[in-house]
């Protein structure tokens, strides 16, 4: 087991910025100073001595890289390591998405819907009570056929009449087995004369 403990991931988003000694007020400008002015006082190369001077350097480009890019800002702003965390795993525009659905009041609706359906495979909560597995769609009157419906016999009379109307049209039921027979040509794509 490693002696390094895991860190947890936060929601209020201001480690990144205290690693950089600014507020969350700053500005662009503000960022990059502080980044360039820290970089340079616990850059490796300036000092070989000091073994925790690579991983302050490491902390300091973890915070600039997201702290000057205006969306993972915001993302984090918002949601704090743990939106990155998210954003990571799902994509930068699915981060709002992930923390509406992760709600308690989302969680409460899915489970109320579900309770008053008895269904969690529907999703659409508007058609939920009316087409939900069929089991509470309307009936129509008994003894009236649907609209859709349509007798055999009239099916066989339309194939009929349209049979008829199509006699002149025979259909081609076998391809030519040679190419010569129908064209007139032969190899090479030369006409034979007769």
């Amino acid at each position: 087991m490693s002696e390094e403990r895991q860190r947890s991931l936060s929601t209020s988003g201001e480690a990144l910025y205290l690693v950089l000694g600014l507020d969350k007020t700053c500005s662009p400008d503000d960022i990059k100073k502080s980044y360039r002015k820290l970089a340079l006082k616990y850059h490796p190369d300036k000092n070989p001595e000091n073994p925790d001077a690579t991983d302050k350097f490491k902390e300091l480009n973890n915070a600039h890289s997201v702290l000057s890019d205006t969306s993972k800002r915001n993302i984090y702003d918002s949601y704090g390591s743990l939106g990155l965390y998210v954003a990571q795993q799902f994509g930068e525009e699915n981060v709002n998405a992930y923390f509406m659905l992760s709600s308690w009041w989302a969680k409460g609706l899915f489970a109320v819907c579900g309770l008053l359906t008895g269904c969690y495979f529907c999703c659409c909560l508007c058609c939920c009570f009316n087409c939900c597995c069929g089991r509470c769609k309307p009936i129509g009157p008994v003894g009236e056929e649907p609209d859709t419906y349509v007798s055999p016999e009239d099916l066989e009379e339309q194939i009929r009449t349209d049979a008829e109307t199509d006699a002149d049209d025979v259909p081609i039921v076998q391809q030519p087995t040679n190419v010569s027979e129908k064209t007139g040509l032969i190899g090479g794509g030369r006409q034979t004369y007769t």
